[in-house]
């Protein structure tokens, strides 16, 4: 991806990297280190494997995860964060800390009702 083609908006690139639910939690598992794709799909529950691959692949070529295959049978793939990728930890710490100062609010406004 070339700057050229970012939007001028930096909020608007930051979403546009993290276009879907499944991209943030993601990078979460990822955090911890590199994980091999059945670890991935195991730890995110419900999403398909052709789902997976695909935001996999859309993050690679975006430069926030970097794949490596060993040539062993089973095929193995690791997927590991590129600095560009933990760059983000900080948008999902903030994400995380607005979303649990949201849950508090609305038990507050549960409970006045």
């Amino acid at each position: 991806m070339l700057a050229k083609d970012l939007p001028k908006c930096p909020v608007e690139t930051t979403l546009m990297m993290l276009n879907s639910r499944w991209k943030v939690l993601i990078i979460r598992e990822l955090l911890t280190g590199t994980k091999r794709f059945g670890e991935l799909k195991k730890s995110l529950g419900t999403i398909t494997q052709k789902v997976l691959t695909s935001n996999l692949r859309d993050m690679e070529d975006s430069g926030l995860v970097e794949r490596k295959v060993y040539a062993q049978i089973p095929p193995r793939v690791d997927y590991t964060l590129t600095d560009v990728g933990y760059s983000l930890a900080v948008v999902l710490d903030s994400m995380a800390e607005w979303g649990s100062a949201y849950k508090q609010l609305l038990k507050l406004i549960e409970k006045r009702k």
